[in-house]
């Protein structure tokens, strides 16, 4: 090889590893740093009844009451479980909130992912609590719902949402690596096993990866082919 192809090819090789470092971990890392670690906290709802809005939480959905600020004048209650907390606010009159009388899938909801769905049927049945199912079908996957409302209309959805793989659209809005799928029994255990409705999927859950982790290994690959292309 002429010394010009050599020049050609280290250029190549320099270009290619100025790449590989900006996918690098160190890099994706750097970016988030921007913005501070944001998680849920809670949600806080208008209510006309704190004292049955926290049986409704306790009994429907597993909340258990917490000790609120004794500095507050008002009427409330703070609930926590699941990760999350609901703070319950009491008030007269809801005004756009009071409770409709069909259930609309597309309202505003807030949303709990849930291990045995056909429990919850069996607990909205035993409670009398009207209800509606809903199926989303992706990719020979099946997303089970079901919605309903609490005491004051406000939309509850319970769901297997987490069988569903969380695919970032562009590399771009993945440079954070954020979207990786978690047993919901332990959060700190990924998930490495599917559904068994879904066999064919679970090679994929297990092997899934953030684009710009991709990417990396892809241009670290063609930086060592051009490597070996010049020896």
């Amino acid at each position: 090889m002429g010394t010009d192809e050599i020049t050609v090819v280290d250029e190549v090789v320099r270009s290619r590893s100025s790449a590989v470092t900006a996918f690098s971990a160190d890099n994706v890392m750097k970016r988030t740093r921007d913005l501070p670690e944001l998680s849920l906290n809670h949600v806080s709802f208008l209510c006309k009844s704190v004292k049955k809005s926290v049986q409704f939480y306790q009994q429907v959905l597993g909340f258990g009451l917490i000790k609120r600020p004794s500095s507050f004048d008002f009427e409330g209650a703070w609930l926590f479980n699941h990760g999350v907390g609901i703070h319950l606010l009491e008030v007269e009159k809801i005004g756009k909130n009071e409770k409709k009388g069909r259930i609309n899938p597309k309202d505003n909801h807030i949303s709990f992912q849930c291990t045995d769905m056909d429990l919850i049927v069996h607990k909205l049945d035993q409670m009398g609590i009207e209800y509606v199912k809903g199926v989303v079908r992706e990719g020979g996957i099946d997303v089970d719902q079901i919605f309903f409302h609490d005491p004051d209309g406000y939309m509850i959805e319970i769901c297997n949402c987490h069988i569903l793989p969380l695919l970032p659209l562009s590399s771009s809005s993945s440079s954070s690596c954020p979207l990786i799928t978690r047993n919901i029994s332990n959060p700190k255990i990924a998930l490495t096993t599917t559904s068994s409705s879904s066999s064919s999927s679970s090679s994929f859950y297990g092997s899934m990866h953030c684009s710009g982790e991709v990417e990396a290994l892809m241009m670290e690959n063609l930086a060592l082919d051009m490597i070996n292309i010049s020896i």
